[in-house]
């Protein structure tokens, strides 16, 4: 939008602080080069597009908004003569992307000194040739080093990550090297076993019988019940004594391994009644070696796949197979986030999941809210365990105002109030030097606020911290992040 040209008075600009140090000759050129433009209420530039012209306001009252998901967001209303906004960064020349980084606009006639992005640049490098420098090396460091400490804020949640599933791996994985180094032992043994009996005075038929009664074994572990430890107790007592009763000298030995296959007295009734009392001893020998075998291979199979879910659930962390952007569940994502950081959390600290399931899935960029998840959670357990390493960490969804509620609860010592309008900011943090980069908040904000159009606020007292995550329930189309 343009505004009317008006005349220039060098003295009238000269009283803007931004100008009030220059001379009499330069201020003579900046009315020369530049323009004084009345504009009449209404917008005067739009966020992103290309910034054309350096604005600095004479009188009026001007307010400039930021896009956050569809809607502008005032971040300043002023009528402070002086005050400049629109293409401040052309000095950098197309090094950077040169667009409106807000939107301004006018709400009463308001006049602004106008100086083409072009111009400006020129008056910045001639007259400050010094400040230009500092400016560049202040924009870019700053750049370079949020960008390179943004990765090592990655690599610390890879290392965290990393060593909470390499725990959770190791308890299955070793589970499963003892099962089966066992498991070669008791099939050997079987093999031995099955040599004496079939070397043994035993008919056809009553090898037949024993093969059957093995079969129907086995099947009866698979569909073993879960008793309580006097349940097991009692069975085992009664177990061993019915062994010994038949000539079995070692019961107490395999009446454990019975009673956790599901085996009863009953069962070794009717074991007795098919072998007769002369192979019976071998028979319950055979028949501990083929429970033991089902055990072990159960046991494998419990722990195959107990890895086989930590795997999923780092597939599901790192959604490497799955679409940048696509409609989610946002409780797969929490809990695969809760179980990569499990090693982290630590014993002191409860989690409780108070999940509503009735939620819908929500369109988002999984990968991102997983990393999103990860700070907060990761800033929960450091503030509790830097009250003693006990405290509850609770996960809670609901439905707030059509919109999608993700809260992270600690009972940690609390935000201090005079740091809570800065725990956002870039570098903030109030970690020990070396442990915190001061950017896991800044790019969960990010992420939530410019890629979801969401909300990422916090509400702390001692004791009870909530960071809640508020996503839109649907959405138009993805953005992508902003420069």
């Amino acid at each position: 939008m343009s505004g009317q040209v008006v005349a220039c008075s060098p003295q009238e600009i000269g009283s803007l602080f931004l100008f009030e140090k220059l001379s009499a000759e330069q201020l003579g050129r900046l009315c020369a080069q530049g323009r004084v433009e009345l504009f009449q209420p209404g917008p005067v530039y739009t966020e992103g597009d290309p910034a054309t012209c350096f604005f600095v306001m004479i009188e009026g009252t001007v307010v400039l908004s930021r896009r956050v998901g569809g809607d502008d967001v005032e971040v300043t209303r002023t009528s402070q003569p002086g005050v400049y906004a629109g293409a401040m960064q052309a000095y950098l020349g197309d090094r950077v992307r040169q667009v409106y980084n807000n939107s301004m606009r006018v709400t009463e006639p308001t006049r602004f000194f106008v100086l083409p992005a072009d111009l400006f640049a020129d008056v910045m490098r001639e007259w400050f040739p010094m400040a230009v420098h500092l400016l560049e090396g202040l924009f870019f460091g700053t750049k370079n080093t949020q960008a390179m400490i943004g990765q090592r804020e990655r690599l610390l949640a890879l290392g965290s990550l990393s060593a909470g599933l390499t725990h959770e791996l190791n308890n299955p994985a070793a589970a499963a090297v003892r099962a089966t180094a066992t498991l070669r032992e008791r099939v050997a043994k079987m093999r031995h076993k099955l040599a004496l009996i079939a070397g043994g005075p035993f008919s056809r038929d009553c090898l037949a019988t024993l093969v059957e009664i093995q079969e129907r074994t086995a099947e009866r572990v698979g569909k073993a019940p879960v008793l309580s430890p006097l349940e097991a107790s009692d069975r085992e007592d009664a177990l061993s004594d019915w062994l010994e009763d038949h000539g079995f000298q070692q019961g107490w030995q395999v009446a454990p391994t019975f009673v956790q296959a599901g085996l009863d007295v009953d069962w070794l009734e009717q074991v007795a009644a098919a072998v007769g009392e002369e192979i019976l001893p071998n028979a319950v020998g055979w028949l501990n070696y083929t429970v033991e075998t089902e055990l072990l291979m159960n046991e494998i199979e419990d722990s195959t796949t107990r890895i086989s879910h930590l795997v999923d659930a780092a597939k599901q962390y790192s959604q490497l197979d799955r679409a940048p952007y696509r409609v989610v569940d946002v409780h797969e994502l929490l809990d695969s986030t809760l179980l990569m950081l499990s090693g982290k959390i630590g014993p002191g600290i409860e989690v409780v999941k108070d999940y509503d399931r009735t939620l819908p899935a929500v369109p988002a960029y999984p990968a991102e809210l997983n990393q999103v998840w990860t700070n907060l959670v990761d800033n929960a357990v450091s503030a509790m365990n830097g009250a003693g390493g006990q405290g509850t960490l609770t996960v809670r969804t609901a439905l707030h105002h059509e919109r999608l509620l993700v809260e992270f609860r600690d009972t940690g010592p609390g935000v201090p109030p005079e740091i809570k309008d800065r725990i956002f900011d870039p570098f903030f943090t109030t970690k020990p030097v070396g442990e915190g980069t001061g950017l896991g908040l800044d790019i969960s904000w990010r992420i939530v606020v410019n890629k979801h159009h969401g909300t990422l606020r916090v509400e702390s007292v001692p004791g009870d911290t909530r960071f809640q995550v508020l996503l839109p329930l649907t959405a138009e189309t993805p953005d992508e992040e902003p420069e």
